[in-house]
């Protein structure tokens, strides 16, 4: 306890350049959602280096921060690995898995009220790092409309590049905690737009909107895009037939 009050004055002292602390928040929220999972290796850093746009010196500091956390831990020659994260229950944040489509519907709620957030703060905050891994994704799904078909993980990845530029911890860990969730979501959602209408075209445009705000800045119009997406999906899923959550 006192080892880690220490290290939290010598940070206080000397706060971390927004790249590492960035690094640094999206490593947490990795961690938290189980992604990197606990007694697992850490990509390398010159993996990391290459995931983040950021320098290897950047990365080590990233690194150090973590495990001054106390949640990772390393081995002479083998790496850095993870101890995990846990709650007050002993448990990595995550929550039950999505078993009725009462769930996907609370899960659409919540996304509702976070995800334009999360646009807002990536318009505002992201780097050209960010802007490529949002424009990555974006590019996988338009190749996979173009095929006329749907990838709930190209869809997924590109929701999470945005939480991750918009470099908030606490947005990030939940939106990796619910990625079961949100991916039932996004694959209901995409099955239900195949077929000779076309309406993955005009989904396929909502992102393409959103990520012309966030590259261009303009954080208001971003939260609005982000938010006129979601309720689209939302209504397009269940046609206004939605469950009634209050019995």
């Amino acid at each position: 306890m006192v080892d880690q009050f220490a290290n939290s004055q010598n940070r206080a002292a000397s706060p971390p350049s927004p790249l590492v602390q960035r690094v640094h928040h999206q490593l947490r929220a990795r961690i938290a959602s189980g992604e990197y999972a606990a007694n697992t290796r850490l990509p390398g850093e010159h993996d990391l280096s290459a995931l983040y746009g950021a320098s290897r010196p950047v990365i080590r500091e990233a690194l150090r921060r973590l495990r001054d956390d106390g949640l990772v831990f390393s081995r002479q020659g083998a790496g850095t690995f993870v101890r995990g994260v846990e709650t007050e229950q002993g448990k990595t944040l995550a929550f039950a898995p999505a078993g009725t489509i009462a769930d996907v519907q609370r899960c659409y709620e919540f996304r509702l009220e976070v995800e334009p957030a999360n646009a807002f703060y990536a318009a505002m905050r992201r780097n050209e790092a960010a802007l490529r891994a949002i424009e990555r994704a974006l590019e996988l799904m338009r190749d996979t409309t173009r095929a006329h078909g749907h990838r709930e993980d190209a869809d997924y990845a590109f929701h999470i590049a945005i939480a991750e530029a918009a470099n908030n911890y606490f947005f990030l860990s939940s939106m990796h905690a619910l990625k079961d969730h949100i991916n039932v979501g996004m694959k209901l959602h995409g099955l239900s737009l195949l077929g000779p209408a076309g309406g993955l075209v005009g989904v396929l445009d909502e992102h393409d909107a959103i990520f012309a705000a966030i590259r261009d800045r303009k954080k208001e119009d971003a939260r609005d895009a982000m938010r006129r997406h979601i309720k689209g999906s939302y209504d397009r899923l269940f046609g206004g037939k939605v469950l009634d959550l209050s019995l």
